[in-house]
């Protein structure tokens, strides 16, 4: 079976598709990723599934996604497949029309809830557009999977279609021997808006160790020019995109993890993204917010310490307390080290591959 994904991304850094191609590959499916090509786009490295890139005058805004869409429609219009799945609204349209056209099953796999995003909940009049694009196509969607039990629930009360959960856990491994020379804080991820800076930046005035952002995204401006106006710049470091294999260096090499994400529209609420488990499985502990999918976990595994409130002062005393207390900082360590062999992929992969299984069953 031949299943195609799209995506708008460049395709050298998501890890979730890097990882749901390859369990989808290495187990008898013929898997194609779509995605966009960038100027500054990495050659693709070799993968057990296959790759296309495709590239747009446009970058971004309404403009972009139009063309982007237009050209994906084309382009899966002349390819052989027996099934395609959407990743996100931004990719949706072109794959309902496809898959009504060639009559395949088609599948959404929602890693946000789109219309809930900060970029997009901020300017109504773009998301009065794309919610006009999920009410017409998620419903015919009905099967999907999605990243966590709350945003799953939520297209189960807006549309009424039953999504399964597949969480953005990394591949099980070994841990080795570190030399962690100093004590720092790292941040792994997007850096887009409603991730926090605004607050985490004004509370590293008072922390006690650096900061080390490993990514990019539409925030970076405004983060670059707020270190600048509290002059931390010998105390952030910005590393900007890296790869798989640099982020887990970063990582491992760190003392804590740290996320703030903001209540500002329900994804960010309800999300579950790869930083909090990629934390986990560098045996960080990590400071972030009291969000439903955070607590949930937190409950079970004691992996983390939850902010109720996320002003400067807040998040510095909760990463201080963290440094100075050692008992607990090791109590949290361990834990971290005995989720990771029951959060990651190699057990996740496994609801993936029974769904696929349903959707191919005839």
């Amino acid at each position: 079976m031949h299943i195609y994904f799209t995506v708008t991304n460049d395709l050298s850094y998501d890890q979730r598709m890097q990882r749901i191609c390859t369990t989808l590959a290495e187990n008898g499916y013929r898997v194609t990723l779509v995605g966009r090509r960038k100027k500054d786009s990495l050659p693709f490295q070799k993968r057990v599934y296959e790759q296309h890139r495709i590239p747009c005058w446009f970058s971004k805004g309404k403009f972009f996604y139009a063309e982007y869409n237009l050209r994906l429609f084309f382009f899966l219009l002349f390819r052989k497949m027996n099934g395609i799945c959407a990743i996100d609204l931004d990719t949706i349209l072109p794959c309902l029309y496809i898959s009504k056209w060639k009559k395949i099953p088609r599948v959404y796999d929602a890693h946000e809830l789109f219309t809930e995003m900060k970029e997009v909940i901020s300017r109504p009049k773009v998301q009065n557009a794309w919610l006009k694009i999920e009410k017409k196509a998620v419903p015919q969607f009905r099967q999907g999977y999605t990243v966590s039990e709350s945003i799953a629930a939520e297209f189960n009360k807006r549309y009424a279609v039953q999504y399964e959960t597949i969480r953005n856990v990394p591949v099980l491994r070994e841990i080795p021997p570190v030399n962690k020379e100093e004590r720092y804080l790292v941040y792994l991820g997007a850096v887009n808006e409603a991730r926090g800076f605004e607050k985490l930046v004004p509370a590293m005035r008072d922390i006690k160790c650096k900061l080390v952002v490993c990514g990019d995204g539409n925030f970076m401006p405004q983060l670059k020019k707020l270190v600048q106006e509290y002059n931390l710049q010998n105390k952030i470091i910005l590393k900007g995109m890296l790869g798989p294999e640099e982020l887990w260096e970063e990582a491992l090499a760190a003392s804590i993890g740290i996320s703030i994400p903001e209540r500002k529209g329900l994804n960010q609420y309800f999300a579950l993204p790869n930083k909090f488990f990629d934390y986990i499985h560098a045996g960080l502990p990590q400071v972030t917010c009291n969000f439903p999918e955070y607590r949930k976990i937190n409950r079970e595994f004691e992996v983390a310490l939850l902010l109720d409130k996320t002003g400067p002062k807040e998040i510095a005393e909760m990463v201080n307390y963290l440094l100075d207390n050692d008992v607990l900082y090791n109590t949290l360590r361990e834990n971290c080290l005995k989720a990771r062999k029951l959060l990651n992929w190699q057990k996740e992969q496994e609801k993936l591959l029974a769904f696929y299984k349903t959707i191919f069953a005839h």
